[in-house]
């Protein structure tokens, strides 16, 4: 066989074997151009996908960390149903066909998958049926991947690129305009309770709301992946009402009720974290319990010096009478803004966020204990808060 090959082979002429190397070689190319027009086509959608994932209020500057994290998030033909979906305003199914004609068949599909990915937020409408709109970042594709607390190579490296992407050009998008987050204690933590700002009630605003869940920390999670981090509980990342109901029916979170939040709460300031939600006047969608060695705004704050949460309407303050010079408050301060001086606590009241975190550990009792600030600042109206966020 291997002579009847040679002579087969042999019996050709220069010329038809010439022919046929050229046939491969230009076949191979033409299989090289496609591959490389096929990859500049993705990564066109994917860059079309960031411009229209930027004009939410909390944007996604461009960058080749944030494409690596669309990559992996919006796989496939989900880039493409992404760009015909809106984040403020929702769409059925049927307007998503009209669309979309030529993925009719499977766009109920795709779009589910997108909701259990976390990509896509979804819920049931009373007389509209089901409804579909894009999750900006925060709160959405920044934070879902991770709150089930599930570990997989994929949620590694999408630690990896938002810590990369966060110490380059997130970071600022935290801090434009006014900041997405607002610092806010729980009672306890004042010298008198009666002196709760509305704004700043949340046991209060807890009792107007009728769904709620929990998940864990995005950020402890991201570092925990990483080989950073600390021992903070990550089950501690509260959302409530239609985010919440969202969020337990697609796997991200665990239904909770208002007696396990309220405790949790607590637990929070004991285990040393800030509570930070929205900074919008009357809404409350998200509480965070925040370390300042794995949260992304703190790290901003803290490593970059960005504006990246409003502090509260109060400020700590020490009864140097009562104040035995322990030192547990500025151990506990997340920002640096307690040390101990000639064996009395001292506060510097304008690095102070007036989180509270000093106060439950005093071994004095309460010699230090949050006050209202002389001017306080309520949050912003949602009004305002859109026409400061959003890009022109």
């Amino acid at each position: 066989m291997r002579g009847e090959r040679h002579e087969e082979t042999h019996g050709k002429t220069r010329g038809e074997t010439r022919g046929e190397m050229r046939g491969d070689t230009q076949g191979k190319m033409r299989g090289e151009r496609h591959e490389e027009t096929h990859g500049k086509m993705r990564g066109d959608i994917y860059r079309q996908l960031a411009r229209h994932l930027d004009r939410a209020h909390a944007g996604v500057p461009m960058s080749p960390h944030l494409l690596g994290i669309l990559e992996i998030l919006y796989p496939g033909e989900e880039a493409e149903v992404a760009l015909g979906l809106s984040i403020y305003e929702t769409r059925t199914l049927s307007q998503m066909q009209e669309a979309l004609p030529e993925k009719a068949g499977r766009l109920e599909e795709i779009l589910m998958s997108m909701a259990k990915r976390g990509t896509v937020l979804t819920v049931e409408k009373p007389g509209k049926g089901r409804v579909f709109r894009l999750l900006p970042s925060i709160v959405g594709f920044a934070e879902t991947p991770f709150l089930s607390g599930e570990d997989t190579p994929e949620k590694r490296e999408l630690a990896r690129l938002w810590k990369d992407y966060l110490d380059a050009e997130f970071g600022e998008e935290l801090a434009r305009g006014v900041p997405l987050i607002r610092v806010v204690p729980i009672s306890e933590s004042l010298s008198d309770e009666t002196q709760v700002l509305p704004s700043d009630a949340i046991a209060e605003m807890l009792e107007r709301l009728d769904y709620f869940a929990v998940g864990h920390c995005p950020c402890r999670q991201m570092a925990r992946y990483l080989g950073e981090g600390c021992d903070h509980p990550t089950e501690r990342c509260m959302h409530f009402g239609t985010l919440a109901r969202y969020m337990v029916e697609n796997g991200h979170a665990r239904r909770i009720d208002r007696e396990e939040a309220l405790r949790m709460l607590r637990d929070a300031t004991e285990e040393g974290l800030v509570h930070v939600c929205d900074n919008v006047d009357g809404l409350l969608h998200t509480i965070c319990n925040c370390c300042p060695c794995c949260c992304a705004f703190f790290r901003a704050k803290l490593t970059r010096g960005l504006s990246t949460m409003s502090r509260s309407n109060y400020v700590a303050r020490v009864d140097g009478e009562s104040c035995i010079g322990c030192g547990t408050c500025g151990e506990r301060c997340p920002v640096g803004a307690v040390e101990v001086v000639e064996g009395i606590a001292r506060v510097d009241g304008e690095s102070c966020i007036g989180c509270g975190v000093c106060t439950p550990t005093c071994e004095a009792g309460d010699a230090i204990r949050l006050y209202p600030r002389e001017q306080a600042a309520p949050p912003p109206d949602l009004q305002s808060f859109i026409a400061a966020r959003m890009k022109g």
